[in-house]
């Protein structure tokens, strides 16, 4: 996805000022916890934010460490399926699955599709994997600030 759509899109999400934003991706364990994470933090009071997957699976420890870094705790989190979210309510889903099929999401929300790669996925060694987890949560800090105004 070009910047430039990513951000047209991270603008209209900002416009619409969602009340609550569902974050989707297959296990619910990398991409879309630190997607979580990180609008957890720069969101304002009031906003709720949550992930989903269609095959969840836990937290990935590397997510963990890699918003650690930022100063932003997951432990508190847990990987949930999507029968876990109701969608009254959710006014924004963003999707992030990049070579995967996405989990469809049933409800009137507003919907984006930031298809960014699974660093769980990738078959490194576990520094390159660490860096991987980086990369994605530098990615969706950079277009979460956009949408937050941050």
């Amino acid at each position: 996805m070009s910047s430039e759509a990513w951000r047209r899109q991270a603008e209209e999400l900002r416009a619409l000022a969602p009340r609550h934003v569902l974050f989707l991706c297959v296990a619910n364990s990398a991409r879309s916890q630190m997607a979580e994470g990180i609008a957890r933090a720069l969101a304002p009071a009031g906003v709720t934010i949550s992930s989903a997957g269609s095959r969840p699976t836990g937290v990935n420890p590397l997510a963990v460490r890699a918003l650690d870094e930022l100063g932003i705790d997951l432990r508190g989190q847990c990987s949930k399926g999507l029968d876990a979210i109701s969608p009254d309510g959710v006014d924004a889903v963003v999707t992030l699955c990049a070579e995967e099929v996405c989990p469809v999401f049933l409800g009137k929300a507003h919907r984006v599709h930031w298809g960014l790669p699974d660093p769980a996925a990738s078959g490194m060694d576990e520094q390159e994997r660490l860096q991987a987890f980086r990369d994605v949560r530098d990615e969706l800090r950079r277009r979460l600030a956009v949408v937050f105004g941050r």
